[in-house]
């Protein structure tokens, strides 16, 4: 078992402990990390709770409620470390990742015309769904778009996991094997996107300098 998996495979135990013994207060402080950049698999939570909902301990309309406003007070934590800290280490620290002033005026314009899409959209996506607050609070999103869009994307991605648990019973723990490999996908896109994206921002960066020195 690689690192990655057996780290996983942790959270994955931690999550179901935690459910087990807090019930829907453990399912809310999970989704509510997993919208704050810790990597607890929604694979894992959703699909046991409503596993949960098969014996009656749990309500299924109530877990994905309950999951939903975990979502939703998650992302608000990732929105305030981006709105109230995001512009000061961007003019600290943004030369050193390439970053300008431009690109934090950049992040504010997109999220004032497509935040809202963005956001949704976001919910679907491993890895993103668990940053996108940070951006959205860069780009000073309002809250109340942010908090409806976020609450309609993430129940109908958390309504449809803890629905795969539902229907499979004790063989919820599949849903989290078949969807590892699209995760670990997604993140090598992402990886492969920051890589182009650092790449442009020096190519750009040299091509003003050598402008200068002409």
């Amino acid at each position: 078992m690689s690192f990655v998996s057996a780290a996983f495979a942790w959270l994955g135990s931690f999550a179901v402990n935690i459910i087990a013994a807090l019930g829907y207060t453990g399912v809310f402080l999970l989704m509510l990390l997993e919208s704050t950049a810790v990597p607890i698999p929604a694979e894992v939570v959703m699909p046991f709770a409503g596993f949960l909902a098969v014996s009656g301990r749990f309500n299924l309309w109530i877990v994905i409620l309950v999951a939903g406003l975990g979502s939703v007070a998650g992302t608000l934590l990732s929105y305030a470390l981006g709105r109230y800290g995001g512009e000061p280490l961007l003019h600290r620290y943004g030369r050193y990742l390439l970053l300008e002033t431009e690109d934090l005026r950049r992040t504010e314009r997109w999220f004032a015309r497509r935040g809202d899409t963005t956001v949704f959209f976001a919910r679907f996506i491993p890895v993103v769904r668990h940053l996108i607050g940070i951006p959205a609070g860069i780009g000073k999103m309002r809250l109340r778009t942010l908090c409806i869009y976020t609450f309609l994307g993430a129940s109908i991605w958390n309504g449809f996991l803890a629905g795969l648990g539902y229907f499979l019973g004790q063989h919820w723990g599949e849903v989290r094997q078949y969807s590892e490999p699209f995760s670990y996908a997604v993140a090598a896109l992402l990886v492969i996107g920051l890589i182009w994206s650092l790449g442009h921002h020096l190519r750009r960066r040299l091509a003003a300098r050598h402008r200068r020195n002409l």
